[in-house]
Order: C-alpha cells, then structure tokens, then sequence
C-alpha cells in the first residue's frame, strides 16, 4: 500500500488531469475525491477519458469537508481561486498538502488584493522544483503552492538568465499562448467553441492578470537568494517590471511563452545564453534545452510533465529572447503538483510522470 491522497476539486480539468497521473501511480493510493455541485456522481461521467483506468472510474466524488480527508497523508488541493484557504485550515497539521490554486502564491498582500476578493491567505513555499533551492525546500515543506501556468513558463524561461546577470528583471516583456482548459470548465460564452475556433484573442493586458505578481516576486528572489521573503513592506533589493500579455489560442492545452529581456551586455551571444539555461537546468529530468535551431512547440509537451526552452540574442534590439512550451494540465497545474507531491512524501521525484509528451 502506498501514500494514501485525496483530491479535492476532481470535477474540474486541473482535477480530472491528476486522477488520470495518479491513477498509474506505483506508490500512491488515492483515498478520496471530492467536488462541490458534482458530488455524489462518479469520477467516469464527469471524465470520460479515465473510464478506463480502474483505480479511479468508479470512484464516487464526495462532498467537500474534513471528512473525507481523514486517514490521508496527502491532500491536493484543485480549487478555484479563493477557495483553498478555507478547506485548508481543517486539515490537520500532520496531513500535507499541495494546492494547485493561488491562495498561497503570493507574499505581498497588497499584490494579492490587486486580483483577488477575497483576504489575503499568506504565503507557502513555492512548489517549482527547478528553481535555485526549490527542490529542498518542497522536500522539507507541509504545505506547498504550485505556482500559475503561465508563471511557470515564464519562470522557467527567465530565471536562469537573471540569476546569471545576463538579463535585465527590470525590463521585462512576456507574451504566452495558452489552450482553453487553462480558463477552467465552467461554462461561459467566450470559450464556446464557435468563439474560440479560428481566432486568437488576447485578455487581462497591461499587468491585469493575476500570474503577473507571481512572475515578478519569483524574479525578484531568484535575484535576492531569497524564496520567502518574511517582511512584505521592505524595499525589494532589485527592480523587477513585468509586461504580460496572455493570449487564448484555439486549442484544448498546452502555454507556448515568448520571454524578452533586456540583455545586461549587449553584445551578449546566443551561444551564452543558451550555456547558461542549460546549465541551470543540468541533469533536471523534466526540462529540455533544445539543441540550436529547435524551437519549442506545445504539440512536443503535451500530456507530459516535460518543458522545453530555447534561447536566442536579438542583438539589434538589444534583447534575450527565451520561448517556453509546457502544457499548462501537466507542468503547469496536475504533473507540477504530483512532482511535489512526490518530493515531500519521500517518493522518486519521477514517479508517475514523464518528460515525453504525445504525438501527434
């Protein structure tokens, strides 16, 4: 028998995705599952696709409480934003938990009601393992915090540049494609298929989305040393100015994330920039630094836990330019949380995962 998890939250995409990991997972037993207006229907008619997966089609969603996270040793937490926080404080101290909402991602209070209703929760470690002592610090952690799919992109794609001083975190342009599923199942007029097919639309522009903070505060410690900054008022130590634009493409999953800085040294190479993410990212099972002339593409990722990146310098425009492509169910929300989850359970970070995406 392995680590016993519930999923609260089962009825959404997000949701859906770590049932299907979960469900041929070697060392985890999943306990419960739960949802809000869904509650009471199986796990098989809400998801279709996991109709065959015997560990989890017959499961029956129950309803939210700490009644069903009794005996667990590890709750996922697949809520909407808002959400968590209160589900979170009756799970007891000694039952873990990794939240894929953003309840628990920002330190600065103040960044959080710029895009939020409801208070301020506080903050949890940052469940991105790839970042400078992000790995011990999970490994450590009760309560961890996936960061946004998009933030995961960009994070990935920029940090390395800004810890090595090639890239200016004050200057700072990101520009992200992302598949439908990122807006979650709710039904709403805007993500009707006849909407979405054949157009590209951008939404939440001029600093309007909520990943933007996450994108910034995680620039800001990468540059500082510092993953959790205790005091939210004092000065940051660098400038950190984000640009986003997040775009909605026509497709079901996947984030392909255009990342431009200014270069610190403008006479900085291709060749240099690509040395130092692939250095960074060295022996990381589920990041790949495209060998030149390959460039990410979302279709590579999909269904997988796996990031690719390539960089490039625009010389003339005096710019590092960084593309990542995730899928943003995988890297970006159910595989992101399970690698967490498997790290602070003492499980092979790899379990139930991978790095190979489905094709075509």
């Amino acid at each position: 028998m392995g680590a016993r998890v519930a999923v609260a939250g089962a009825s959404g995409y997000a949701g859906g995705e770590l049932l299907r990991l979960l469900a041929e997972h070697p060392d985890i037993e999943i306990a419960a599952v739960t949802a809000g207006s869904s509650a009471g229907r199986l796990v098989a008619d809400l998801h279709p696709n996991l109709a065959g997966a015997r560990r989890v089609a017959g499961l029956t969603l129950q309803p939210h409480g700490p009644a069903a996270l009794v005996g667990c040793d590890l709750v996922f937490l697949a809520l909407p934003a808002g959400e968590s926080a209160a589900v979170a404080s009756a799970v007891p101290d000694d039952v873990k938990i990794v939240d894929l909402g953003p309840d628990f991602r920002l330190s600065e209070a103040r960044a959080w009601e710029r895009h939020y209703s409801v208070p301020h929760a506080g903050r949890w470690v940052t469940g991105l393992a790839e970042l400078p002592g992000g790995r011990a610090a999970i490994s450590a952690a009760t309560r961890v915090a996936a960061p946004g799919c998009y933030a995961t992109a960009a994070m990935l794609a920029l940090v390395p540049l800004v810890v090595a001083g090639l890239a200016d975190p004050a200057d700072v342009v990101v520009v992200a494609a992302s598949g439908t599923s990122g807006a979650g199942r709710s039904l709403r007029t805007d993500l009707l298929g006849s909407e979405v097919m054949g157009s590209l639309s951008a939404y939440s522009v001029a600093g309007a989305h909520r990943h933007t903070p996450e994108i910034e505060q995680a620039l800001a410690e990468a540059c500082s040393g510092d993953r959790l900054t205790a005091d939210i008022d004092a000065e940051p130590a660098v400038t950190v100015r984000v640009s986003f634009t997040p775009v909605l493409a026509p497709m079901p999953r996947g984030i392909l994330a255009t990342c431009t800085a200014r270069l610190t040294r403008p006479a900085t190479t291709t060749g240099e920039l690509h040395e130092a993410i692939a250095e960074a990212y060295k022996g990381e099972p589920f990041i790949t630094v495209l060998p030149a002339g390959r460039w990410p593409a979302t279709a590579s990722v999909a269904g997988s836990n796996g990031a690719h990146l390539q960089a490039a310098s625009d010389t003339g425009a005096g710019r590092a330019v960084v593309v990542a492509a995730i899928d943003n169910l995988g890297k970006g929300a159910a595989g992101q949380a399970i690698q967490d989850a498997n790290l602070m359970l003492g499980l092979n970070e790899t379990a139930g995962l991978t790095a190979a995406g489905v094709a075509p």
